[in-house]
């Protein structure tokens, strides 16, 4: 038997030698990572999932269709289950986006494309929508509000009721073609991207189609007006889909006992320590705290935090939560992070492909500050408050 040299023996042995697996995951699951990821960045950045419809963003459009087919294949929901810190697989995530939308090769090379003599696929031109024409139209009938600074006051006193919980928005009833709410003089809607006033309601009187309407005077938070009918009012928030009640601020605690069929979905808040041996983590542990709502368990939310880098791929613990119902919960986690931004941590960590991240939920604030937050939430107090780092405590906001 011939001897075989280094190089010969090499070279038999390569022909047995299969590939290494990099990272023990295929191109194809890296590839569907990657493309939920995106996904979740887009929740995170709006607080929601991706949804159809021709009014929305062109890429939004693409995200929903996207993960409709990931929800839709079993392959794809044992592989990112593990990876799912926002409920897009389970709960009320889930249900977010419900209807899969097909869109045409013509529409996407449209707005792919824009104009002809666009260079780079950054430079989109913007292809209206047939719910921004319908915008368009009800804002050309608009005119200036000579008295604006009247109701300054009031867009500014709602603007703080939203952010503290005080008052909510609520998704308009429609039905059978036609819009099932009434419309009341000082109510507020969000129509077109705009607050919605209904200042005035004049005197009533029977319309050609035998239904009672009346005149309005609307105002709107970008300083217009217009004096469209109360029938014509309703028109445009039923065909408008982002169009929204605003409630009474008497419609209820933040935080309710009790619940209706026009209550938002519960959930609970959470309060996080990191077991990260990162040297920050490490030096302020005791007063690093993460602060998240969630409308699923807690624990299946941390289940995987390890891998998470908003979690600082470190195992945490729970320090405490709150149970909670009849609140927006995406609203509520903005004002709490609004709260205590000041003290957001500012720490750079690496994903697990080597990119940069930055965790944007931790804040080094001692737990009794951020238990006495929670409670002033709960009863509405907080505006007349705001934390103050060095003192490291809530201090009242002169008025």
């Amino acid at each position: 038997m011939t001897d075989l040299d280094l190089d010969e023996l090499r070279a038999e042995l390569d022909d047995f030698a299969q590939p290494e697996k990099k990272g023990g995951r295929s191109a194809r699951e890296e590839r569907i990572i990657a493309g939920f990821e995106e996904i979740q960045r887009f929740v995170d950045q709006h607080g929601r999932a991706p949804q159809h419809g021709e009014g929305n963003d062109i890429f939004e459009r693409l995200y929903a269709v996207r993960l409709d087919r990931l929800r839709s294949l079993e392959e794809c929901r044992a592989l990112l289950n593990p990876l799912d810190r926002q409920g897009l697989f389970t709960g009320d995530g889930a249900a977010t986006v419900a209807v899969t939308e097909a869109i045409d090769d013509d529409e996407l090379l449209a707005e792919m494309q824009g104009a002809a003599g666009a260079t780079d696929i950054t430079e989109l031109r913007h292809v209206r929508s047939a719910a921004e024409k319908r915008a368009a139209e009800e804002i050309a009938n608009r005119q200036k509000c000579e008295d604006f600074d009247t109701f300054k006051p009031l867009f500014k006193a709602l603007e703080r009721d939203l952010d503290t919980g005080v008052r909510i928005t609520r998704q308009i009833r429609k039905d059978a073609g036609f819009l099932k709410t009434d419309i009341k003089q000082g109510e507020f809607f969000i129509l077109g991207g705009q607050i919605a006033y209904v200042a005035e309601v004049g005197e009533w009187f029977k319309a050609p189609n035998g239904e009672n309407d009346a005149r309005l005077r609307v105002i709107y938070s970008n300083g217009t007006e217009s004096d469209l009918l109360l029938r014509s009012l309703q028109r445009a928030l039923y065909k408008d889909d982002a169009s929204r009640r605003i409630s009474e601020p008497s419609a209820g605690p933040l935080f309710s006992g009790e619940s209706s069929e026009d209550d938002l979905a519960s959930g609970t808040i959470y309060v996080l320590r990191s077991k990260s041996d990162h040297p920050i983590v490490v030096q302020h542990r005791e007063v690093l705290h993460k602060i998240g709502v969630t409308g699923g368990d807690v624990e299946r939310r941390i289940a995987n935090a390890k891998l998470d880098p908003t979690f600082l791929l470190a195992d945490v613990e729970i320090f405490a939560t709150y149970k909670l119902s009849n609140i927006n919960r995406t609203k509520l986690e903005n004002l709490i992070h609004r709260i205590f931004d000041t003290a957001r941590l500012n720490i750079e960590i690496k994903d697990r492909f080597g990119n940069p991240v930055i965790p944007r939920e931790w804040f080094l604030v001692p737990f009794s500050v951020v238990d006495e937050a929670i409670e002033r939430i709960k009863d509405g107090s907080i505006k007349s408050y705001k934390y103050d780092q060095q003192q490291a405590r809530l201090i009242r906001i002169r008025t």
